[in-house]
C-alpha cells in the first residue's frame, strides 16, 4: 500500500511570501525577498523564505533561474511552459517566445540528440540599467 502524499500546509508565512512574490515584477533572490519582508515588519526566517520559494517553484507557481550562482524567483501568471529575457543587473524579466520547436528538433537531430526537455532564457541588460551604467 502506497504512503499517502504529503499535503502542503497553508500557513500565514507561506501566504505572506507568496503575496510578496506576486507583487514583484522582476526575478528576486530569497535574500532580497526576505529583506523586503523584514523591512515591511514581517517576522519570517530566511530559511522559511528559501523553503517556500522552492516549494512554489516545484509546484509550478513560480519560475526560477540562476544568475551568477544565485537562484532567483518570480511568480508568473502563465501556467504553460514559457521563457524570459532577463536583466542581469536588476532582474527585470520579459516573457518571450523561444525559437521554434522545429528549429530545436533540427539542431538536436543534426547533432545526434533527441530532446527530452529544454531551458531557454536570454540574459543581458535592460534599457534602464544600460542608461545608468
Amino acid at each position: 500500500m502506497a504512503a499517502p502524499q504529503k499535503k502542503t500546509r497553508s500557513t500565514a508565512q507561506k501566504a505572506l511570501i507568496r503575496a510578496a512574490l506576486d507583487t514583484e515584477t522582476r526575478f528576486v533572490s530569497a535574500k532580497q525577498l526576505h529583506r523586503r519582508l523584514e523591512d515591511e515588519g514581517a517576522s519570517v526566517g530566511l530559511a522559511t523564505v528559501y523553503r517556500q520559494l522552492n516549494s512554489l517553484a516545484r509546484s509550478g507557481d513560480a519560475d526560477t533561474i540562476t544568475i551568477a550562482e544565485t537562484q532567483l524567483f518570480r511568480a508568473c501568471a502563465q501556467t504553460e511552459h514559457h521563457h524570459h529575457l532577463v536583466c542581469e543587473h536588476c532582474g527585470t524579466a520579459v516573457e518571450i517566445d523561444p525559437p521554434s520547436e522545429d528549429w530545436m528538433r533540427q539542431i538536436a537531430a543534426s547533432n545526434g540528440f533527441e530532446i527530452t526537455h529544454h531551458v531557454f532564457e536570454i540574459f543581458g541588460l535592460c534599457a534602464d540599467c544600460r542608461a545608468s551604467a
